[in-house]
């Protein structure tokens, strides 16, 4: 599968259950055994389980494999084998504990994400990288009009 493709469709997967706080890495540099690392929370154990599900739900669909998936059990930290990339879904603080952004987060790879709905958690866009997603959205500028300053008369 094409990796454009199966990081679009993890990310999908992660915005459809409201994933908080989407990072992604190139790891080419650091491994030879996966491309991507993909970083996101869950804030509970059912919500982390539901995550997993999701982006193996959506790698299927877009005709990836997923090679395993591990922590389902507990739920605090599951990890979920794509082939190419390796997402980690982890409540916040182990999250913090772990700090896997100083591990596998030199490279970081920008993503376009959802906008943060008014009902979900706020998304934060991962850092900028050479490996634009493809699928970015060119919307012109909003044009808004000058404003108009006044002097004061003496």
């Amino acid at each position: 599968m094409e990796l454009q493709k199966l990081q679009r469709a993890i990310i999908d997967g992660l915005e459809d259950v409201k994933a908080q706080d989407i990072k992604v890495f190139n790891t080419t540099h650091l491994t030879s055994l996966f491309d991507r690392v993909v970083v996101a929370s869950g804030t509970s154990n059912r919500q982390t389980k539901a995550l997993a599900n999701s982006v193996r739900e959506k790698v299927k669909e877009a005709g990836g494999d997923i090679i395993s998936t591990e922590g389902e059990d507990i739920g605090e930290w599951v990890l979920v084998d794509c082939g190419d990339a390796v997402v980690h879904i982890l409540q916040p603080a182990l999250r913090q504990y772990y700090n896997l952004e100083e591990v596998w987060g030199d490279k970081p790879v920008r993503v376009k994400l959802q906008k943060p709905s008014m009902f979900g958690g706020a998304r934060v866009t991962a850092d900028a990288d050479e490996d634009e997603d493809e699928d970015q959205d060119d919307a012109p500028a909003v044009k808004r009009p000058a404003r108009k300053t006044t002097r004061k008369q003496a």
